[in-house]
């Protein structure tokens, strides 16, 4: 394909106009303040305009912004920035797939897109320098020759990339399964500090609880909203992280929720909807003092909206707290005339989650065991009589019997 039709099929582009989405701007210049994964597809195109229009230095400029917005993006080419586009960012037709519908008319956009950006990664830098030649002076030879090349192949065709959308479905919940949700925002956790179940022992009642309610929501049934209660220190949290890396949890993602930010979970669930992928919203250490005005909020996301809870979506907390808010005797002997109900009141929130499961300190025996085997994988040698006396030394000074004091006293020993 000749360039200038290349340029008139770019600008077809349709199903994946999110591409194409920052031309937009003053005069279809690329902003200067834009980031250089956006500035990608802005370069390629004004590249592709200006020698349309034989403005070879214009091209020029462009060329050479396209290869270092590239190394920027950490691509070797034009096609590997759109794989990445395509897998990683959200556009009409992976939102299609990705909610199993059909609609012939944007399917055949989509392919029409794919094949043009194919042409486009497949377009030898040769092709566009031998453009800008006829179009600048003899001064120009030099920079010409030695201008810098990216490689020019396309790893992705119309299947392929549907395929990925079936498989994976597409956006940030493609490419990562932890999250932040901070100011209305998802804040993806590259590398999220997730224990794996093989790391934790003790509690397997309380784990299989929770595994149990998890599998039920990933085979699309509605599951009960979680609450962990307990001492600190015996797992509340690893129990909530570990379901990521269990086996069939592969389109599971874990959503972490600062209690700050409980009045924007609505809209944040309601994104959720529809997808592919199944979501924890997880909020730990949840405890609420009196008069807080996050505790009505969360009370009406977990029950007594008009809205419905996606079946993709469930609520686990934790919380040292087990009716989570704090009660004072001024509560019972308090001023106003039914204090039963004052009290109800402040257990009503805690009896909304559908499971609530406690977590009490470790027996002795169950806490000598996990010291065995945490000091087993950490190759500590001491003799197990010894091992369990320092044990129980270090539980008396560290105020309890929990996973939580049993690694912190095999650490203190390596």
């Amino acid at each position: 394909m000749e360039l200038k039709a290349l340029h008139a099929a770019l600008m077809g582009i349709s199903a994946h106009r999110e591409l194409l989405a920052p031309l937009t701007g003053v005069a279809g210049m690329v902003s200067e303040n834009s980031g250089p994964d956006v500035r990608v597809m802005e370069n390629a195109e004004r590249l592709l305009h200006f020698l349309k229009h034989g403005y070879g230095e214009n091209a020029l400029d462009f060329y050479i912004r396209l290869f270092h917005s590239l190394r920027l993006a950490g691509c070797e080419g034009l096609g590997d920035w759109l794989w990445d586009f395509l897998r990683y960012n959200e556009t009409l037709y992976s939102r299609l797939i990705d909610q199993g519908k059909s609609d012939p008319a944007l399917e055949n956009a989509a392919r029409r897109d794919i094949e043009t950006l194919v042409l486009l990664a497949e377009t030898d830098c040769d092709r566009f320098i031998d453009a800008m030649k006829p179009l600048l002076g003899n001064e120009y030879a030099t920079v010409l020759a030695g201008l810098p090349r990216w490689r020019a192949a396309a790893p992705f065709d119309f299947d392929s990339v549907t395929q990925f959308y079936k498989d994976h479905g597409a956006g940030q919940f493609a490419k990562y399964r932890a999250f932040l949700w901070e100011d209305g925002q998802l804040i993806p956790v590259a590398d999220p500090d997730c224990p794996h179940p093989e790391e934790l022992l003790g509690y397997e009642y309380q784990r299989s609880m929770v595994e149990q309610n998890t599998r039920l929501m990933m085979a699309g049934r509605l599951a009960n909203n979680v609450l962990l209660f307990g001492d600190g220190g015996t797992g509340k949290s690893a129990t909530v992280k570990s379901m990521l890396y269990l086996p069939g949890m592969e389109d599971l993602c874990l959503i972490e929720v600062e209690k700050e930010n409980l009045t924007g979970m609505p809209n944040l669930i309601r994104s959720l909807a529809g997808r592919r992928q199944k979501f924890i919203l997880f909020i730990d250490d949840l405890a609420f003092d009196q008069d807080d005005k996050t505790y009505s909020a969360l009370k009406t996301i977990l029950e007594g909206t008009l809205e419905k809870r996606p079946a993709n979506v469930c609520i686990c907390a934790t919380s040292n707290r087990r009716h989570l808010v704090r009660q004072t005797f001024a509560d019972r002997a308090g001023d106003e005339v039914d204090t039963f109900e004052t009290i109800s009141e402040k257990t009503a929130l805690a009896e909304r989650f559908g499971l609530r499961i406690p977590y009490l300190t470790m027996n002795k025996a169950d806490y000598l065991a996990l010291v065995d085997h945490l000091a087993a994988r950490a190759g500590v040698d001491m003799p197990a009589d010894r091992l369990h006396a320092q044990a129980m030394t270090w539980e008396i000074r560290h105020a309890g019997r929990t996973p939580r004091v049993a690694r912190q006293f095999v650490a203190s020993l390596a």
